[in-house]
């Protein structure tokens, strides 16, 4: 949950000039293409739209070492691409997301989320020449062209359900930046992807290692999401359009080893790799806070506080979320700063008047001030139902709650557990600290006795060690490491 998780992400008006830019020519194929922007058009949207997905994405990976890494492996790529001359910005986001975009004009983002399942150098070139490759062949502005001429807009939502998301940038054609161009514009940043690959010294081939390891990651992730009735958090691009085995991707990359002038392929870095990322959060990072059972911690904020056994949160850039086992209640909690000279009372209110509340009650939680009410008719996931709100002080800083029950009436039906849950919401104390520390990567060198099922019984993983270690190692799904061999552990 980001600091600033309440700032409102500001919806990104498309403006049409009166004259097209005109057909300007693809740097790749060299035709003309039909689109709404010059460069310099498409460079200043990239721009503006950057603070929106810094926030969405919750905000960049504070780690000097790894954003230099990335930013000299993404240089390395971009300067063998069909647009040399375009300034390039790399940014690793502090996400656990499996993802990795453009926006275009030269901005690329990877998630360290997708970096933790990397393992070696040219496999990160691969992700990053793929997203240059949509740079190159001006996806990102095409697809927008096209959301314009369809008349795309963005809906905000109410105070309930959230804030903009990602709803923000369906203007600048934010639905591909998250899920895709297209099978065959995915096809083509493999292809350019893979180029990039063997100008610079490596194998084409592991363009094919990334989409490997990052299907069974995808499928694996989509089976547990169907036995945890929630929706599955994949990567967009090539690894949703076809699997490593495709044909056409085979055929893609094996032109790219032909290219004139190909040398034998270097070493992929596997080591330098792993060394660099140790050290990686897996899950949310401290600055997010973390979920150790059903206890959240957050250091930097300085707090704590228990959710109901069994239920499902889910930590997001603007808000904690946690859902019962049916789904049928759910409690949130967000921050904001408060005006000045108002209290949780006033706070309250002002918030919740374009409701019909009921009397506002004080609130008192392990020390801490806030008030508390009932609104017999939001609007909610649920429909129109009664919903628990409450506000809570603590650190300038206003904690908001929002509860409610599907089909209940006059209050929300879990309303007891609403507000025990409300109550557990105290100070960090000083012995609680470690624990609000994340899980991270660590790197061994393994032996001829290491064995995956042996490190997961080790691993503090609360679900599916042994299967995530395979993931996070490409061992999946029966592999052994070799003696010698650098892989990742859990600590």
């Amino acid at each position: 949950m980001a600091l600033n998780s309440l700032v409102r992400v500001a919806l990104l008006a498309t403006a049409v000039s009166a004259a097209l830019s005109g057909c300007a020519s693809n740097p790749v194929t060299g035709t003309p293409d039909l689109v709404f922007q010059s460069e310099a058009g498409e460079i200043k949207k990239s721009k503006e739209v950057h603070p929106m997905l810094l926030q969405q994405f919750g905000g960049v990976y504070d780690n000097q070492q790894i954003a230099q890494y990335v930013n000299e492996v993404g240089q390395r790529a971009a300067k063998a691409s069909q647009r040399p001359e375009l300034t390039y910005t790399f940014t690793v986001l502090d996400s656990e997301e499996i993802n990795a975009f453009t926006t275009g004009g030269g901005y690329v983002y990877i998630t360290r989320g997708i970096m933790n399942y990397l393992n070696n150098e040219a496999e990160l070139e691969a992700v990053l020449g793929h997203e240059i490759g949509h740079v190159c062949a001006r996806h990102p502005v095409r697809q927008q062209s096209k959301s314009t001429l369809a008349g795309i807009g963005a809906a905000a939502v109410g105070i309930f359900t959230g804030s903009a998301d990602l709803a923000g940038l369906a203007n600048y054609a934010g639905a591909a930046l998250v899920s895709g161009y297209g099978r065959d514009q995915e096809l083509e940043a493999d292809r350019l992807g893979a180029e990039y690959l063997v100008k610079t010294g490596y194998s084409p081939g592991h363009m094919v290692d990334v989409v490997r390891l990052l299907k069974n990651q995808e499928l694996v992730e989509i089976q547990r999401a169907r036995e945890e009735k929630r929706k599955p958090h994949v990567y967009h691009g090539v690894f949703a359009s076809h699997p490593d085995n495709d044909s056409r991707l085979h055929e893609v990359v094996a032109a790219a080893g032909k290219l004139k002038g190909a040398a034998d392929p270097r070493d992929p870095e596997r080591d330098k790799y792993l060394k660099t990322i140790e050290g990686l959060p897996v899950g949310t990072s401290a600055a997010q806070g973390v979920l150790k059972g059903n206890r959240f911690y957050h250091s930097t904020l300085g707090l704590t506080m228990v959710f109901p056994t069994g239920w499902q949160v889910e930590n997001r850039a603007d808000r904690l979320i946690a859902q019962s086992p049916n789904k049928e209640s759910i409690i949130q909690m967000q921050t904001q700063a408060p005006p000045p000279n108002t209290g949780p009372r006033e706070f309250l209110s002002r918030m919740l008047a374009q409701y019909s509340a009921g009397q506002a009650e004080p609130l008192e939680v392990n020390g801490l001030q806030g008030y508390t009410t009932i609104v017999r008719s939001a609007k909610t996931d649920f429909g129109v139902v009664p919903a628990r709100f409450a506000v809570i002080y603590y650190n300038n800083l206003a904690y908001v709650f929002s509860a409610a029950s599907k089909g209940s009436a006059g209050s929300p039906s879990a309303d007891p557990l609403f507000m025990s849950t409300i109550k557990t919401f105290r100070r960090l104390k000083q012995n609680e600290f470690a624990a609000a520390e994340p899980y991270r990567i660590k790197i061994i060198r393994a032996d001829e006795n290491t064995r995956m099922a042996d490190l997961a019984k080790k691993s503090p993983l609360p679900k599916y060690a042994e299967q995530q270690l395979r993931l996070l190692n490409d061992l999946y799904p029966d592999k052994e490491p070799k003696p010698g061999q650098l892989i990742k552990i859990v600590e």
